[in-house]
């Protein structure tokens, strides 16, 4: 795995996703109301759409078309779904935002 900036704090709005592509990755960042940042894979397996469009309440994401229930921090669809998305680590240095892809 490798560090690879993503995108500034500047750059992010809260609950708001940013999708970045790193390494052949499309990935979605997001930032929480407490400012933590979560980058998450930005694809669902369930319905094979992007989720980056989806509702933010808390740590979770709401996709979008069906309105599954993911967590920003381990990328588990919530019961009684079932699927995980794939969730990458941050690394924030200053303004700038790096993930590991």
């Amino acid at each position: 795995m490798s560090k690879v900036l993503a995108t500034t704090k500047a750059k992010l709005v809260p609950r708001i996703g940013r999708s970045v592509v790193l390494q052949d990755q499309k990935i979605a960042v997001f930032q929480l109301l407490d400012g933590r940042i979560f980058a998450i894979e930005d694809h669902c397996p369930l319905t094979n759409g992007p989720i980056l469009e989806g509702i933010v309440s808390g740590e979770y994401l709401y996709e979008p078309m069906r309105e599954y229930k993911i967590s920003l921090v381990d990328g588990k669809i919530q019961e009684p779904d079932e699927g995980q998305l794939k969730t990458f680590p941050v690394e924030i240095i200053g303004d700038e935002i790096f993930v590991e892809v």
